[in-house]
């Protein structure tokens, strides 16, 4: 792994974070992170901070992930971050620019993380898949890695305070099999959307959830909303963020 400064500064401080709040880490399938060559890491999303355990996937195969972020923050010291960390800026006004350069990325050799379903999941089940993951395969030649990770949603997300001291909370993480993208850009996101949902059932095996806790889903006894309900939440919250723009 070539040495990025920042990177690794970055690294280390995540490693920090975690020892602090005494985060227990459990990976299985870490052996499909490819050591080399270009790859799309396609990630479930259920809280703020689960970026940083894609992260440390990335460091434990030796690599160090590119993360597409809101070009928006490309100023002040994020946007130092992630010039020096290599991090795709996304423009919802120029998305086929900010693609391009993806899709640049992942033939030059990197692993790209992609949340599919773009937002973070209120109910903490798979939402519908954007095809990004897929189309960014097929263009660049390369694989797709499917990941879950579960547990996250206890720290931050959206709906309840955050719990940012030693907690001790399992975290984890399930790694699938590389996906081609061969078949149809439909086929091929309805495969992934598969893969991840049996990987997500395996990353909930044996992990402890209490009834009535909000960070539970509905369907296994917890007080998050459905998926149905969670849409609606997410389109008042998308018509309050219009409302708000100049």
């Amino acid at each position: 792994m070539a040495r990025e400064p920042v990177f690794d500064v970055l690294a280390g401080l995540v490693h920090t974070v975690d020892f602090v709040q005494g985060l227990r880490i459990d990976i299985r399938g870490q052996e499909h992170i490819p050591r080399t060559g270009g790859a799309v890491l396609a990630v479930n999303h259920t809280a703020y901070l689960d970026f940083m355990q894609v992260g440390v996937v990335g460091r434990r195969s030796g690599r160090n992930v590119r993360y597409m972020m809101k070009a928006e923050l490309e100023h002040g010291v994020v946007g130092f971050l992630m010039k020096h960390c290599k991090a795709i800026g996304v423009d919802r006004s120029a998305g086929a620019q900010s693609y391009g350069r993806a899709v640049t990325a992942l033939r030059d050799g990197e692993l790209v993380v992609v949340y599919p379903e773009a937002t973070i999941s209120r109910s903490f089940e798979l939402k519908e898949f954007k095809s990004g993951a897929a189309r960014m395969a097929q263009e660049s030649g390369t694989p797709i890695i499917p990941i879950v990770i579960w547990g996250a949603q206890r720290i931050w997300t959206k709906g309840f305070p955050k719990q940012l001291g030693r907690h001790h909370f399992p975290i984890h993480i399930r790694i699938g099999e590389p996906l081609p993208a061969a078949d149809s850009v439909a086929e091929v996101t309805g495969t992934l959307r598969t893969r991840m949902g049996e990987l997500l059932s395996a990353a909930q095996e044996g992990y402890p959830m209490p009834a009535g806790e909000p960070w539970v889903p509905a369907r296994l006894g917890g007080s998050a909303p459905t998926l149905d309900q969670a849409a609606v939440l997410e389109a008042e919250e998308y018509a309050r963020r219009r409302a708000k723009r100049p």
